[in-house]
């Protein structure tokens, strides 16, 4: 009896409790200055030192219903009906002329386009997920090795895994998360758990962020990252529990990367959160309410979105 009732009372606590969304440790970043967001905006419209490429690593369509709140009045008002809607996976390149390079994201790995019976993510996640329709164009891996700098790290903007798809390609190197981004306790993690720790193998340890709450209650937690005032990272929780946005100072002026918060032109535009891929739409709703506000009060700041250009 009890060697029967052992297994059926964990799957019962398992279901009813969830689990983390990765198994990695975590420890705190060994980067990463708290700040308040006054001082993000006293230098946000002033020329920097860190420059930026965004890479289409692949192209994909996925479900509308899961990039906008269909239910959302505004989209109702729009008329629109969920679709395949066609996205692009994206990495961003962040060099800065001290502290080297830095991905954003990663984009897809390299085995997805050459073997993807081979690639890491396999099974009812790859079917549910249809990366049949996944169209890889530049792996982060063969990018990579284009590159004369060698890799300082990765921020991530959240761990899903359109986000964390090109880990496989990476050598060990420090992996920048938001609070409680793997280690928050969800249903949906019993599904996603496997998958997400199979694309981290090989890495040892995810770095969380130290944020603080912004004095001054325009964001959830602000980060000069290299503490020179060059790139920023902003605590926007919604979409996942420890999602990060991020803003890099450029010669050629600030571009706001939102992640997830935000994956469509459409949903930039009009203010719409993301839906069923998100875990807290109101919550998202408040950091995408921030993020716009920014961006309109500073028009010379780019913005690149999580899966669509503006």
């Amino acid at each position: 009896m009890r060697a029967f009732f052992s297994p059926l009372l964990l799957t019962f606590l398992l279901v009813m409790t969830g689990c983390q969304a990765a198994s990695l440790p975590v420890v705190r970043a060994s980067l990463g200055t708290p700040r308040r967001s006054a001082d993000l905006l006293a230098v946000l419209d002033l020329p920097g030192p860190v420059t930026v490429e965004t890479v289409v690593s692949a192209t994909w369509q996925v479900d509308l219903s899961g990039l906008l709140d269909l239910s959302d009045p505004r989209a109702k008002a729009a008329g629109l009906q969920n679709r395949d809607e066609p996205i692009e996976v994206y990495f961003h390149a962040i060099r800065h002329p001290k502290f080297g390079l830095f991905l954003i994201d990663t984009g897809v790995e390299t085995a997805e386009r050459d073997h993807p019976d081979a690639a890491r993510v396999q099974g009812l996640v790859r079917k549910f997920m249809h990366a049949e329709r996944l169209k890889v164009g530049a792996p982060v891996g063969a990018w990579l090795k284009a590159q004369p700098d060698k890799l300082a790290g990765v921020l991530f903007t959240h761990l899903h895994i359109d986000h964390i798809w090109g880990v496989p390609d990476l050598p060990p190197t420090p992996l920048y998360v938001g609070p409680g981004e793997s280690t928050e306790k969800a249903f949906e993690h019993l599904f996603v758990q496997g998958p997400t720790d199979a694309l981290l193998q090989g890495q040892t340890q995810l770095q969380e962020w130290p944020f603080q709450a912004d004095a001054d209650g325009r964001f959830a937690g602000v980060l000069d990252v290299f503490g020179d005032g060059s790139l920023w990272a902003m605590s926007t929780p919604g979409h996942t529990a420890g999602s990060v946005s991020f803003i890099a100072r450029t010669p050629q002026g600030p571009i706001l990367f939102t992640g997830d918060t935000c994956h469509t032109a459409w949903g930039w535009q009009n203010g719409v959160p993301p839906g069923s891929f998100t875990a807290d739409r109101e919550m998202n709703q408040k950091s995408l309410d921030r993020l716009r506000q920014l961006a309109s009060e500073h028009p010379g700041m780019r913005v690149r979105l999580g899966h669509q250009r503006l």
